[in-house]
């Protein structure tokens, strides 16, 4: 999801012919730093689901209330990500990576403070605000930061920032909750947000703009050939994840594995982390069977779900199988955007960034309706049902969208890992 580094004519990825250590290895210390905050971004949005009871009470509204903190996060990000994307395209990325993290630490010191119930929800909707100009930003950012054949590998570490969030950072921070006060969960996001920003400003290279003329429009991105098909294939499969993975307590719950939450996303986290590793090593030659390989390892998950979700064992494994199948989907999916994108590849990263969040908040909305109409056993058949047309269309883009292999980079020479 990148707001324009990808474009810019005088930020081409550094040449791994030209000679020098610096261009044949990764940045992995500016890098992390983006990692980072990337992990801060995920956690901010997937926090208060740990805290609902007691930020309820101190709010003095419902839980289901309290839960609409997630939503009104997606909804900021989603209704501003393009035009924020377009207005800033001009702005050094270092002025903006920073506004967008700035924009977190206000957010999250406002949450924690915060006994009014309307405060609290805008300043959720400010978090996503920034979270819109983070993930407009980020992956394009981690792109430049490396040379041509190793820029898979440069987003992978980037985005290894989601699973950790998700597997590590929502269960420790629903931890600290507990044992210290919800605020005090939102304070420790701002206290991280501070040190990144230091070490943004310290670590991380900085990146020109767009010039005026540079800047495409949006609507004229999507008849670029294969940038639709990566926003469908977006779309549905976070859908198809997110009405699973935002159920998966109550889910564990009437499956009698209500205590086994926070083991589960445990074990799913690191399977995604291994994912992600994987994808990062093999994304510059196997980009399509990757992403059909994990939407049918997701669908496998789902169908153990489904059809031996009463075995306990076999629970864990199709957490495994889910954690492999969906680790490595943001950087492939982000970086089939960039790609088939081209010089349009801030457009449509920003659209993908949208298109993210509005299946986010529409996976909670349908997830919530099965629930109540059917019941979660629905969740299963529902992923598989919806992970039907993504692999559909990922083999039907094989020429734009979802090539085997990665395009060429601007100098013209093929973007393999020189190990292969």
């Amino acid at each position: 999801m990148s707001t324009a580094p990808d474009t810019a004519p005088a930020a081409a990825a550094p040449d791994p012919t030209s000679g020098g250590e610096a261009q044949r290895k990764l940045p992995l210390f500016a890098l992390l730093a983006l990692a980072t905050a990337v992990f801060i971004t995920s956690l901010t949005e997937t926090l208060p689901a740990g805290l609902l009871p007691a930020m309820s009470q101190d709010l003095r509204v419902s839980e289901s209330a309290t839960g609409q903190t997630v939503t009104v996060y997606a909804i900021g990000t989603a209704l501003t990500a393009i035009p924020l994307t377009a207005a800033t395209a001009g702005w050094r990325r270092k002025k903006l990576l920073l506004t967008a993290m700035g924009g977190f630490a206000v957010a999250n010191t406002v949450t924690a403070v915060s006994t009014v119930y309307e405060l609290t929800m805008a300043a959720r909707f400010v978090a996503g605000v920034a979270a819109g100009l983070a993930w407009a930003l980020l992956a394009g950012y981690a792109r430049r930061m490396a040379p041509a054949h190793l820029q898979g590998k440069a987003m992978a570490v980037a985005m290894a920032g989601i699973p950790v969030a998700l597997s590590l950072g929502v269960p420790a921070g629903t931890f600290l909750g507990d044992w210290l006060g919800w605020s005090v969960a939102f304070l420790a996001m701002t206290a991280l947000t501070v040190l990144l920003l230091v070490w943004i400003a310290v670590a991380v290279p900085d990146f020109p703009g767009q010039g005026r003329g540079e800047r495409p429009k949006m609507l004229p991105t999507l008849r670029v050939p294969g940038v639709t098909p990566v926003l469908f294939v977006t779309l549905v499969f976070v859908l198809a994840h997110t009405i699973l993975y935002a159920y998966i307590a109550t889910y564990l719950d009437d499956l009698g594995l209500g205590g086994s939450t926070g083991l589960l996303l445990l074990v799913f986290g690191a399977a995604s982390l291994v994912s992600i590793w994987i994808v990062g090593a093999q994304i510059n030659r196997r980009l399509r069977g990757l992403t059909v390989g994990g939407a049918l390892l997701v669908a496998l998950a789902a169908a153990l779900l489904a059809l031996l979700s009463d075995t306990t064992a076999l629970v864990y494994v199709a957490a495994v199988l889910w954690g492999l199948g969906w680790g490595g989907v943001p950087t492939l999916l982000q970086t089939a955007a960039g790609d088939a994108g081209g010089e349009s590849a801030d457009s449509a990263q920003a659209m993908l960034v949208t298109l993210w969040n509005v299946a986010m908040a529409g996976g909670g909305i349908v997830g919530g309706v099965l629930l109540d109409v059917v019941g979660s056993t629905s969740f299963p058949w529902t992923v598989l049902l919806l992970l039907l047309p993504v692999i559909a269309v990922v083999l039907y883009a094989r020429n734009a969208g979802f090539p085997s292999r990665r395009p060429v980079s601007p100098a013209g020479t093929a973007v393999t890992d020189p190990a292969a």
